[in-house]
């Protein structure tokens, strides 16, 4: 009998305890003799954390968007996203000589097209000689074997800023996509690798991909954006090629809602089944729920775009001296590798590569 339990206590036990068993004891010899795991181990050193690190990003991940405007040796800043400039197409060849010396894979192009070429039906889109096509030309001559991407969507021709025909406010599909194949088409001609639909209209991967069958471009590949949602993260973006001040109303009929994710997953599935060859999730940071469960779900190539929000973001707290502008930048690269994606498209990539490549 044990007494007292509690030396400050006056209380007597109710009754005597037992004594602990032999097994008992053995046991609580055993766990003091074991350790306890220690996980810091392996992160004790660079070379230790190295061996044991899961992801990494590398230059081959990093896709370069470029905003091109006409011109001859322009580079205009945009106010809204700090480091980027849209280039005319003589500077813009000289971005993606930078890529290719860097190891960046592929650069995608988006036009900032003059206001007086814009109209109700973008029709410009399907000119052969806009301002796309001529830096396609320019590009493909002067560093061949950089990866081409361009977007298909009419909100950079359209003077209502939207991504489809409208009809008083309704937004057609299927009118839409009869053009949208046709842009791709143009594109394809001028020399894209990849065609990258950015409208989220319904059928237009079926209808951009037998396009571009029928004219013989079956090496030509198709990125899907596939979930892309009505966000508030693209207003940097649309103040670069132009569609902020022109824009009518929002885009939440045809883009998706951000409360929803097993509706990401059925616009994913349409257009794989339709014939995408990769999935494309935007925006990026706020939606890394959705690129893993893309990824999970299909295995197929995913991407996902950093867009101008988060760029901007990161950019504005470090112009505050609030964070470490390279490490918040690799960190936010390094976390879409952990969610799944294969390829990000960022602002940050020629930065990222100098310094991934040790520059």
């Amino acid at each position: 009998m044990i007494w007292p339990l509690n030396p400050k206590s006056n209380r007597r036990p109710t009754a005597e305890l037992p004594a602990p068993s032999r097994v008992a004891i053995e046991a609580a010899q055993g766990a003091a003799a074991t350790p306890f795991p220690r996980l810091r181990r392996n992160r004790k050193s660079e070379w230790a954390r190295a061996l044991v690190r899961e992801n990494v990003l590398t230059v081959a991940d990093l896709i370069w968007p470029i905003f091109v405007c006409d011109g001859v040796n322009l580079r205009q800043p945009i106010a809204s996203l700090p480091g980027v400039q849209r280039l005319s197409i003589d500077a813009a060849v000289d971005s993606a000589r930078e890529a290719k010396a860097l190891g960046i894979p592929a650069i995608a192009l988006f036009p900032y097209t003059d206001p007086a070429l814009r109209d109700e039906a973008g029709s410009e889109a399907l000119n052969p000689e806009n301002l796309i096509c001529r830096a396609l030309d320019a590009i493909r001559q002067a560093a061949p074997g950089i990866g081409l991407i361009t977007d298909v969507a009419l909100d950079p021709y359209t003077s209502h800023g939207h991504d489809g025909l409208m009809r008083g406010e309704e937004i057609l599909n299927d009118e839409t996509v009869e053009v949208l194949a046709r842009q791709a088409l143009n594109q394809a001609r001028a020399g894209a690798d990849m065609i990258a639909p950015s409208d989220m209209m319904d059928g237009r991967v079926r209808a951009i991909r037998a396009a571009l069958d029928a004219e013989g471009f079956q090496s030509v590949q198709i990125l899907a954006y596939a979930a892309k949602y009505a966000s508030a993260f693209y207003g940097p973006f649309r103040d670069a090629i132009g569609t902020k001040a022109t824009l009518v109303g929002d885009k939440r009929t045809y883009q998706m809602d951000p409360a929803n994710s097993d509706e990401a997953l059925r616009e994913v599935a349409q257009d794989i089944d339709e014939g995408a060859d990769i999935v494309m999730v935007k925006p990026g940071l706020p939606y890394l729920d959705i690129i893993h469960r893309v990824k999970e779900t299909f295995g197929l190539p995913t991407f996902a775009y950093q867009v101008s929000g988060e760029y901007a973001m990161i950019e504005a707290a470090v112009a505050n001296g609030w964070l470490d502008g390279d490490k918040a930048m690799m960190e936010s690269l390094l976390a879409f590798k952990r969610a799944g994606a294969d390829a990000v498209l960022t602002y940050y990539a020629p930065r990222a590569a100098k310094l991934l490549r040790g520059g």
